[in-house]
């Protein structure tokens, strides 16, 4: 099919259910909430309730600050990797030839490398809208942040609400943007195609078990000895990579 063999479906296959696996397991999975993003979770809603105490926010306006630009580079990143992938199907034919020269690497057909360079280009515009709606969402959350009354001079029912919605947006933001960063992760997979099937398998694998011991089994990761609550557990839904 359009010059795809078996072994490249296969390959394909695993990469959509290692994707896929990955992102159920780590926002939804039993050991979910003992994620490295889990638990970040958690100090981002320590970190609004702290700020409720404080006369003066200037501090959490700049924390604030440092997400957004942090998301907006990526971003940026992203519409800039857009560009180059699709600016290679400008060579296609040129890169067809240099691939059948080399020795490590498998001959493929004009019309599987443009399907393979638009699935990459399809791969950086999700990981564009992850980031760009993260951005907004961040700037919602500056918004709330600043909105929220000050606890000793208002009462306490709308102080903990106004607390609620910034912690749940605070949280919703960090969660778009790590599946936009998750998105930059397995694009590095992906390149592995470009090499062959073998190749885009041990790729897929790679970024897989990486990703996966930087949740659980990292230095970051030991940081935190504590485990959530229940109740936190539900309050603050964990989000992926």
């Amino acid at each position: 099919m359009a010059g795809f063999a078996t072994l490249d479906l296969i390959a394909f296959i695993v990469f959509l259910f290692s994707w896929i696996g990955y992102h159920v397991a780590v926002e939804g999975g039993p050991h979910a909430a003992h994620s490295l993003n889990a638990r970040m979770s958690l100090r981002r809603a320590r970190w609004i309730e702290e700020a409720v105490q404080r006369d003066n926010r200037i501090i959490d306006t700049q924390v604030m600050n440092g997400l957004q630009n942090g998301t907006a580079f990526f971003a940026s990143t992203s519409l800039l990797a857009i560009g180059g992938a699709l600016s290679l199907l400008q060579s296609t034919d040129r890169v067809v030839q240099v691939f059948e020269d080399l020795p490590f690497a498998t001959p493929t057909t004009r019309a599987a490398w443009e399907m393979k360079v638009i699935g990459l280009a399809v791969i950086f515009a999700y990981a564009f809208f992850k980031f760009a709606w993260s951005y907004r969402l961040f700037n919602y959350c500056a918004i709330l942040l600043g909105a929220i009354p000050n606890a000793r001079l208002k009462e306490e029912t709308a102080t903990r609400e106004a607390v609620r919605e910034t912690i749940a947006m605070n949280i919703a933001a960090g969660r778009h943007f790590n599946r936009g960063q998750r998105a930059f992760f397995f694009a590095l997979a992906y390149l592995g195609w470009f090499l062959g099937a073998w190749a885009f398998l041990a790729a897929t694998l790679a970024v897989l078990t990486v990703m996966w011991r930087r949740q659980f089994a990292s230095d970051s990761s030991r940081i935190f000895t504590d485990d959530p609550a229940p109740g936190d557990r539900a309050a603050t839904p964990p989000n992926g990579p």
